[in-house]
Formats: structure tokens, C-alpha cells, sequence
């Protein structure tokens, strides 16, 4: 069973969509490579057409445990403080949003597709914004999950835990990064794919680099490389 998506098979995705805001949502998806929830919130304010490219924000939500006593930041599992030693009974939380934001470029195949969408008006307004798609999260789930089984794709398996999934939208960022090791696997490249992919861990990007097989066969072919030299 397969770990990953190929970018041929996300075309087979793309051409079984039946209206061209499902068929964006499942490009934009996998070429930028952005989280539903980036997607989702995408407004028409946030694209340049003119440079082709995407202005992505991203808000994550910290929890910021502290002493009621002395305010010495604390983890989770501390039960006493380290600042003032007394024994922590209850804990000051204060939940904080971290917005980030990332211009990630677009092709121009896509930024063609995006510019004629929103002239034909298929953007809508929210909240005073024009936003792109309009739909919540379940609903974008059920137009990948469809358009995957009309397009006649298998489950996915994770090559982590082994659990087998339906494509989602998730899968098609995976799919976007396997395939960029694919192409570049150097350190330039993963580094590129984590500013692409707004990863804040080095780690969570380098996992791509292992789904993608290249890393554990170049390696392979350079022991022989080197077997043969001598």
C-alpha cells in the first residue's frame, strides 16, 4: 500500500473535481503545500497576481504556564517551582496566539487558474473579507476525500504508525514535500522546503528526506561507489 501521493495522481484528483473552486482548493492544497486551515482562511487581498505569489498566515496557539507565586515560566510537568521552590498547588495559564507569516511563490499555471476564479466571482465575503473559498474544514475534507475516490485512489498508509487513512487534504502537503526531496534532497533544499512548509523544527521537514527513499539509497550507492574506487 502507498505512504504518499504522486503528482499524477493529484492530477487524476484535480480533473474528477466538478467545479473549478473544488479543483483550486485541491491545487492550491498541493502546490503551495499549505495547511487546510492556511487555505481556508486565504483571502483575495492575500494573492499577488502580478509577482505570483501567496501571502500565507499561519496563527498557533501556546499555552503559557507560569508560578501564581513568582511568575517563573513552568512546564507541564513540573509540580514544584524552580524559581521559588514552593509546592504548586495550581498554575497561572495564559493561552497565546503566535501569528506567523510566509510569501511562497505559485506557477504560473496555477496563478492563471487562481486569477480567473476570483474574476468570475467565486471568492465570497466573510466577516467583511473576500475570502477565497468560503467553506469550513469538514467540508473541505469531504471534497478531497470525494474527489479522491471518483479519481479511484487507494488509502494511504502512514509510514509512521502504520494506520491506513483516506487522502485528506494533509495528504497533499506530504505529497508536495516527498516529491521536492525528490528533486533536491541537499541541504539547501530541505532547508528551502522548511521555509516553504513552515516548519519551526528542522526535524519535522527532515522526515520527508526518509519517505522520499532517496536519502537511504544514495547512501547505499555510495558504499559501493567507494568499494569500487579502491
Amino acid at each position: 500500500m502507498k505512504t504518499y501521493l504522486e503528482p499524477d495522481e493529484i492530477k487524476l484528483m484535480e480533473d474528477s473535481a466538478t467545479n473549478l473552486r473544488d479543483r483550486l482548493l485541491i491545487r492550491l492544497l498541493f502546490r503551495l503545500a499549505c495547511r487546510v486551515s492556511e487555505a481556508l482562511t486565504l483571502k483575495v487581498k492575500d494573492v499577488d497576481l502580478v509577482s505570483g505569489a501567496v501571502t500565507i498566515e499561519h496563527l498557533k496557539a501556546r499555552l503559557h504556564i507560569s508560578c501564581p507565586n513568582c511568575h517563573t515560566r513552568l512546564s507541564r510537568k513540573h509540580t514544584f517551582c524552580p524559581g521559588c521552590g514552593k509546592k504548586l498547588d495550581r498554575v497561572t495559564a495564559n493561552k497565546l496566539l503566535e501569528r506567523k507569516l510566509r510569501r511562497l511563490p505559485l506557477d504560473l499555471e496555477t496563478v492563471d487558474m487562481l486569477g480567473n476564479y476570483i474574476r468570475r466571482g467565486g471568492p465570497v465575503v466573510q466577516g467583511g473579507e473576500r475570502v477565497i473559498f468560503g467553506i469550513n474544514r469538514h467540508r473541505a475534507w469531504q471534497i478531497i476525500r470525494d474527489c479522491a475516490d471518483r479519481a479511484g485512489l487507494s488509502k494511504l498508509v502512514d509510514p509512521e504508525t502504520g494506520k491506513i487513512h483516506n487522502v485528506s487534504p494533509h495528504r497533499l502537503r506530504d505529497a508536495f514535500a516527498v516529491n521536492a526531496m525528490k528533486v533536491d534532497n541537499s541541504g539547501d533544499g530541505l532547508r528551502l522546503l522548511q521555509e516553504h512548509l513552515g516548519h519551526a523544527n528542522f526535524n519535522t521537514t527532515a522526515k520527508y528526506r526518509k519517505v522520499s527513499g532517496t536519502e537511504h539509497r544514495d547512501w547505499y550507492q555510495r558504499l559501493w561507489q567507494k568499494k569500487d574506487d579502491k
